[in-house]
């Protein structure tokens, strides 16, 4: 199992606590495989970019006219975090939702 997020993220650090089976991969260190990135692209939409982080808010509307895909290749920070990947599937966020998908896997 892999998270991709942030090291200092609070919600990636809470999920990373709750699946201590979990690698982390840190986005803004590591960057993230454009293929997996197209993937979560495909599975969560819209939904994998942030608009509500510093980064978004820091972008000038040129950057954010961008392509998603091209937009969190350039600014990895942006992804809605975590990104978790578990034997091929994808979670997106720690909410209630993911929290029992993978709870009931442990």
């Amino acid at each position: 199992m892999r998270l991709y997020g942030l090291k200092n993220c609070d919600t990636c650090r809470k999920a990373l606590k709750a699946l201590p089976q979990a690698e982390l991969v840190d986005v803004r260190a590591d960057g993230i495989s454009p293929d997996l990135l197209a993937r979560a692209y495909e599975t969560f939409g819209e939904k994998l970019v942030n608009t509500r982080s510093t980064t978004w808010r820091g972008l000038s509307e040129a950057e954010r006219a961008t392509p998603p895909l091209e937009l969190l290749q350039q600014h990895p920070a942006l992804m809605k975090r975590p990104l978790i990947e578990d034997g091929g599937q994808l979670y997106l966020g720690w909410d209630k939702t993911v929290q029992a998908a993978l709870s009931a896997q442990v």
